[in-house]
């Protein structure tokens, strides 16, 4: 397919069509393994004020993702999950499936805003030596980059529609912190999923930094990614029994309304949003931003439940591109479903891609970060506005003015 070319050879992130020739080594549960290509880790010192760290901090205030566009601050936490009713996937031995989570949320106004970071230094290393960055600077600078997010805010009052991203194979949650703040911001409570070994680097509590295993495990043919939906369909039921269980992890969780769940996500985690939604009946609506799907929908598709289906508008994603599987899962598709392409975006316009890009200078597609992030968080916000909360949006009735980029397909 196209997407496979194109990933190998422009991607900052990993696409989940393909993998790209620096895809990690495995290694025991409890140690780091860096990419093939990746430079070892340099032993860690003293920050010095004069010297690159400063340098970092200074660079970082131009290195900024669009603020949220809701009315609400945004509040953060991170939980670490362990499913110990399951082996992990990838490395069997580890104790037990582990997930790494951020919930972001809507916060109460009248409180200091303390802007969290955006990834750890190991964390940004792993995911610029992935994709061809060599600049050395340049992992101090992402690692210096700050968010919008408050860690421990509290919450805002009442119960907010809970959404669950999954970000693309080979890339980790952090990547989607865009459109997760922006969700918060307008009153949705989000958790963005970290899948063990299924990152270029995710950091785990005691400085633990897993890698792509995975990565490697697919390598020898597309077929093995459908283990890889099966595997994050199992996440998402263990993390909504975590999050609205009566043994519920987040301190917050009274916040969730649990009559309202969607989940969206990029690339591979897209396809996972439709097959975790055919395993649960708990998450009413889903979203698939430029993914393939790996799983075949039965005749029955997902009940009735509304799915949006947002990609780029090339070859690939139109009806009778070459990824088939949107035609084939379209036809299966019952109830409210939309198929939206955007004009001028690459695979990873759907997420904080188009910002990383522009700043470290790697291709992207023609559509402006800016822009290519407020699309993305126009329709996919309405979308959930419409199906979680009964909203009518005019914005996805068909094509609008003020979002020329965005086609309407009808096959």
């Amino acid at each position: 397919m196209r997407n496979t070319t194109r990933a190998a050879a422009t991607a900052l992130l990993t696409c989940a069509l393909a993998l790209p020739a620096t895809a990690a080594q495995a290694a025991p549960a409890t140690t780091e393994t860096a990419p093939r290509t990746a430079p070892r880790t340099a032993p860690r010192t003293a920050a010095d004020p004069t010297g690159p760290a400063a340098a970092a901090t200074t660079e970082a205030s131009r290195l900024r993702l669009p603020a949220p566009t809701g009315p609400w601050k945004v509040g953060s936490s991170t939980l670490h999950l362990v499913d110990r009713s399951r082996p992990d996937p990838w490395v069997p031995e580890a104790d037990g499936r582990q997930l790494m989570v951020t919930v972001h949320y809507p916060a109460a106004r009248h409180q200091p805003s303390r802007p969290g970071p955006y990834a750890t230094r190991d964390e940004a290393r792993l995911l610029l030596a992935q994709a061809g960055v060599e600049d050395p600077a340049a992992p101090a600078r992402l690692a210096a980059m700050r968010t919008h997010g408050t860690a421990g805010a509290r919450p805002a009052p009442g119960r907010h529609p809970l959404v669950v991203l999954s970000p693309g194979f080979g890339t980790p949650r952090f990547t989607l912190t865009a459109l997760a703040e922006d969700l918060a911001s307008r009153g949705y409570v989000v958790a963005s999923v970290d899948h063990a070994y299924e990152s270029s680097g995710t950091t785990f509590p005691g400085g633990r930094v897993l890698t792509c295993v995975a990565c490697r495990d697919v390598e020898d043919g597309d077929p093995a990614l459908s283990a890889v939906t099966a595997a994050r369909t199992a996440d998402t039921r263990f993390l909504l029994d975590r999050l609205t269980g009566p043994r519920a992890a987040w301190k917050h969780a009274a916040s969730i309304d649990t009559s309202r769940i969607g989940m969206a996500g990029h690339s591979i985690g897209g396809a996972s949003a439709a097959a975790a939604m055919l395993a649960d009946r708990r998450i009413d609506a889903g979203v698939n931003m430029d993914g393939a799907f790996w799983d075949t929908l039965p005749a029955g598709g997902l009940g009735g439940r509304p799915f949006l289906m947002l990609g780029t508008d090339d070859e690939t994603h139109r009806p009778g591109g070459e990824d088939t599987t949107w035609d084939r899962t379209w036809q299966a598709l019952g109830g409210w479903k939309r198929w939206l392409t955007v004009a001028g975006t690459d695979h990873f316009s759907f997420s904080d891609g188009p910002v990383l890009q522009e700043h470290f200078g790697l291709p992207a597609g023609d559509i402006p970060a800016g822009r290519a992030v407020a699309v993305t968080r126009a329709y996919v916000a309405a979308f959930f506005d419409e199906h979680l909360r009964g909203l009518p949006q005019p914005l996805l009735a068909g094509p609008d003015p003020a979002h020329p980029e965005v086609r309407f397909h009808q096959p």
